[in-house]
């Protein structure tokens, strides 16, 4: 095995399709006109020595390395910023040529450490390869240059000396290797826009600066590692090089943080990670990346890691570690018991969105094939199960419709219920740089998210409209477009039923629906409304991106439908640039769904209830399938405590700390004979299970992650499992204990399985996989390359369906006790219920969960910045510390759900969807008062997990 090889070709690709050609060094070559020189140089194999270029970021020219001759031109121009032109005769290698080059080298040389043999890019240095390149032999000018090498001259203090910036976890600065090349400095701005280094002081006293010399942990720096992959020398260099050294073979697999599912190079020396590199040639991503995927992947090696099954008798008893063997045969033998004693619908089982799609397969096919019911969910359920039915109901497929490539051509862009720079960054990013083209934003948040004014980005119109009136306010955009006649009446009689947009336009167009009426629920301004009605109805190519904020409420399902109107009645579906787009939570959220993980659905999205469909499966595993829909995740608590439901197996998900009303959770839980947890870490859920079957990390097995865009990417394996089994191995074993005579020999062969029964992945093999990258569904005989663009021609039922859509006030109202709404989100630096990134150094960044609240409502609570605080609902009350901040509107609090001893969940309520059961986190009502600590709850809570985390035989650390 040997490093995965990647071209650096210098600038960019030209996106022209003129042609252009011309003659490099005696061959013709013909390139996209726009393209640079040196870009067509490499195209033609022929390598023009650089340092300041790289093809993430745009042409600079400072470094003046790669000058060349063109016949006809004076002087030598940098090949980087030149374009090519028709009959353009160019020389990259001549005698005047390299004594220039070899002058420059000399310069740079002059003022750099000569410690190459014990520097950590050794073997990876540009610099050291340039100086190789162009043949230099010595250094005239000596090498003290300016001198910024060295902490003392002659003894006395170097002024002029900075010392290594080692502030940030994960990665080092070292002013002394700068070359002021830039490259850092563009990609901050150019690929993350973030802009938050700089270039500080002139010529030799030149160096890169993160913000006003700060160091980079205080700085705007969010650790993306943008400017990391960009240095050619050792200036900025990952820790893990400097510890481990350099890899030595590296295997391309994908990021299992969140849906954009970005494409990653894992270098390796043996089966240790080094560290993690964006793949350029990831469709995702684009080789851009997050502080999440690029570096929080310590939780692998974490010290809490259980490696070994355990079981329990009760919940109280400390845990007991036992064989695979063993664990497999209880839990077989208690499933068998509990069916026996309670009935066939007493047990069920919870697919993972962290796991693989070969993963979810088989956990739902455990459940229906093994199990012999339906009574299997997902984490999809608290999420984006509204996308699934009211896309469904409009276009007939239930996710997304473009690629994230499109986004490049938006001209208008709607954010409602998001917030990308945090949750979905790299898209966030890709989205940043097609504002600063000159795209227009429009966000449709209670909160002022970052994107609203960020660095050369602000939104045109934002929306803060009243957590849970998303409805009103979709309603109303679509009032004025329609009572304006904004509409693209062509696009709706082709490609809608034109009876039912009759009916859908005279009903948002009565007028409760005007922006004027519906301001009393929404509290936003009626100009502000029409003006985003009229630039998103007029405003070119619009996209709508959205997320929890729109599905986590009463009316999911009722908003996802009337995105999907105000998209059909634009015109703004079938071509890049538009459509409607989730941006999806985890990393599998898309394929956990795709796989059939809902109690009334197989895999395709295809209803348990069709016998045509019941049929293939039957044929195919041998059994009789029920054909009644099973129970919901919330429909299984109550069973449990009504007594009905017994048993649980949980693949790779933490109900009780991601699932509303912790309490009711919790209860749930208690009442189970036998809870099968199936994790890394013995979760919060595991305080209550009775069996605990470690789990794989991402890095250890083989299998597919399907991302927000519909995607289907491999995930290679590039270590052995720790715990010694991958998921699917776990899941299958388990099966075989319980009778079942599964035979998988490699995850690939499960994959062929879900093709030859899931219409949607019938050409999707790991074989067509590793040959083209990878695809988006429906990859089939009709669409062999997978399909970046639904619903080109007509929508995939036929026509668009308009849905009336009225605004029904949610259930959960503000009054004299609980006068404020709660609402909450995520943060960049953790990831859902934190459970892996609480295990890495990303805690420097989020620590805690903080309340944000508004100046107003603290001054009247007589609350401080910092101050505990008492956060009381309905349900329960837990406490948390202030962050006093204007993001949040007078009459609103937010908070995120990365740290269990927070447990946002159990103020949350269980009012839900209408449509699918995903409940109503964004919508609380709330009262803050000030507090001197943990609330009784958390106390009791943390001692029973505590209690419930003992292992036999294991000494627990002292206090």
């Amino acid at each position: 095995m040997s490093l995965v090889p990647e071209i650096d070709y210098g600038t960019p690709a030209s996106t022209s399709e003129a042609m252009v050609t011309l003659t490099i060094d005696g061959r013709q070559i013909t390139v996209p006109e726009g393209t640079s020189i040196m870009r067509a140089s490499m195209e033609a194999g022929i390598q023009v020595p650089k340092l300041c270029a790289t093809d993430m970021v745009d042409a600079f020219g400072s470094c003046r390395l790669c000058l060349v001759e063109i016949e006809g031109r004076n002087g030598t121009p940098a090949s980087c910023t030149t374009p090519v032109a028709p009959g353009l005769v160019v020389h990259t290698q001549t005698g005047r040529l390299k004594d220039i080059r070899r002058g420059v080298m000399e310069l740079y040389i002059s003022d750099h450490p000569l410690d190459c043999l014990t520097c950590a890019a050794n073997g990876d240095c540009e610099l050291q390869d340039m100086a190789g390149a162009v043949g230099l032999r010595n250094v005239r000018y000596g090498y003290e240059g300016d001198n910024h090498v060295k902490a003392r001259n002659s003894g006395d203090i170097n002024l002029k000396w900075m010392p290594k910036d080692e502030s940030n976890p994960y990665f080092t600065y070292d002013p002394s290797k700068c070359i002021v090349c830039s490259r850092c400095v563009r990609a901050c701005e150019e690929v993350q826009g973030t802009f938050a280094l700089t270039i500080e002081g002139r010529g030799f006293g030149s160096r890169v600066s993160p913000g006003m010399h700060e160091h980079f942990i205080d700085s705007e720096c969010v650790s993306c590692g943008a400017c990391v992959q960009a240095c050619p020398t050792a200036t900025l260099t990952e820790k893990s090089v400097i510890e481990i050294g350099q890899p030595e073979h590296s295997v391309v697999t994908t990021c299992a943080y969140c849906g954009v599912g970005c494409s990653f190079k894992a270098e390796m020396r043996g089966e240790e990670l080094v560290r993690m590199v964006p793949w350029k040639d990831g469709q995702a991503n684009r080789g851009h990346s997050c502080v999440k995927g690029r570096f929080a992947y310590g939780y692998s090696t974490h010290k809490d890691r259980i490696l070994n099954p355990m079981i329990r008798e009760k919940i109280t008893d400390p845990w007991r570690e036992v064989t695979w063997e063993e664990a497999y045969a209880h839990v077989a033998n208690e499933f068998r018991r509990i069916q026996y004693q309670y009935g066939r619908e007493s047990v069920g089982g919870i697919t993972s969105s962290r796991c693989t799609n070969e993963e979810t397969y088989l956990v739902q096919k455990l459940v229906r094939a093994g199990f012999g019911n339906n009574n299997v969910d997902t984490c999809a359920r608290v999420c984006h199960s509204p996308t699934g039915y009211g896309l469904g109901q409009t276009f007939g497929t239930s996710a997304g419709t473009q690629n994230f490539d499109s986004v490049e051509q938006s001209d208008v862009v709607i954010v409602i219920g998001a917030n990308p720079t945090d949750g979905h960054p790299v898209f966030g990013s890709r989205l940043k740089k097609r504002l600063r083209q000159g795209a227009k934003l429009i966000v449709i948040d209670p909160r002022r998210i970052d994107l609203v004014k960020t660095p050369h980005v602000e939104a045109a119109y934002h929306l803060p409209l009243k957590p849970g009136t998303n409805v009103a306010m979709m309603t109303a955009l679509a009032h004025v477009i329609v009572t304006e006649g904004l509409f693209d009446e062509k696009f709706i009689r082709e490609r809608c039923d034109w009876s039912e947009f009759e009916d859908w336009a005279a009903f948002v167009a009565e007028p409760q629906h005007s922006p004027e009426a519906v301001e009393q629920y929404t509290g936003v301004s009626p100009e502000l409304v029409r003006g985003a009605a009229r630039l998103y109805a007029k405003g070119g190519n619009g996209a709508i991106y959205y997320g929890l904020g729109v599905t986590e409420h009463s009316q999911g399902s009722t908003t996802v439908m009337a995105i999907a109107n105000l998209a059909m009645v634009t015109g703004n579906i079938g071509r890049p640039g538009v459509g409607v787009n989730p941006l999806r939570g985890q990393n599998n959220v898309q394929g956990s769904c795709d796989m059939g993980s809902f109690p009334h659905e197989l895999p395709g999205y295809r209803h348990i209830s069709d016998d045509a469909t019941r049929d293939i499966f039957e044929k195919l595993w041998g059994v009789k399938l029920n054909n009644e829909p099973g129970l919901r995740i919330p429909n299984m608590l109550d069973a449990a405590v009504e007594g009905t439901f017994k048993a649980l197996y949980i693949q790779g998900e933490d109900i009780l700390q991601s699932d509303p009303d912790t309490k009711h959770v919790a209860a749930g839980l208690a009442a189970m004979e036998c809870v099968v947890v199936h994790d890394l870490f013995l979760n919060e859920t595991a305080n209550y299970a009775h069996v605990f079957l470690p789990g794989s990390t991402f890095l250890e097995k083989d299998g597919t992650f399907t991302n927000a865009e519909r995607r289907i990417n491999r995930v290679r394996k590039v270590m052995t499992p720790r715990n010694g089994y991958a998921d699917w191995e776990v899941t299958q074993n388990m099966a075989k204990a319980m009778g079942l005579g599964w035979n998988y020999q490699h995850p690939s062969k499960i994959m062929d399985e879900i093709a030859a029964t899931t219409p949607s992945f019938a050409m999707v093999s790991y074989d067509y996989l590793d040959k083209i990258g990878s695809v988006q569904w429906p990859c089939n005989e009709a669409h062999p390359l997978g399909s970046p663009i639904m619903h080109t021609d007509g929508f995939v039922r036929g026509k668009g369906k308009f849905i009336r859509t009225e605004y029904v006030p949610t259930d959960e109202r503000t009054g004299p006790r609980f006068p404020l709404l709660l609402t909450t989100g995520r943060i960049l630096s953790q990831y859902n219920v934190g459970a892996q990134t609480r295990r890495t150094e990303n805690v420097v960044w989020h620590a805690e969960d903080r309340l944000e609240i508004h100046p107003h409502d603290a001054e009247q609570r007589g609350i401080r910045d910092g101050d505990w605080v008492r956060l009381a609902s309905r349900s329960g009350d837990t406490t948390l510390r202030a962050l006093i901040t204007d993001r949040v509107a007078p009459g609103v609090v937010y908070t995120t759900f990365h740290h269990p001893n927070t447990q946002a969940n159990v103020i949350t309520t269980d009012f839900s969807d209408w449509a699918t059961n995903c409940p109503e986190y964004k919508v609380t009502a709330v009262q803050i008062s000030p507090s001197n600590g943990p609330s009784e709850w958390q106390l009791e809570y943390d001692e029973q997990a505590r209690q419930s985390r003992r292992i036999a035989g294991k000494l627990e650390a002292a206090e």
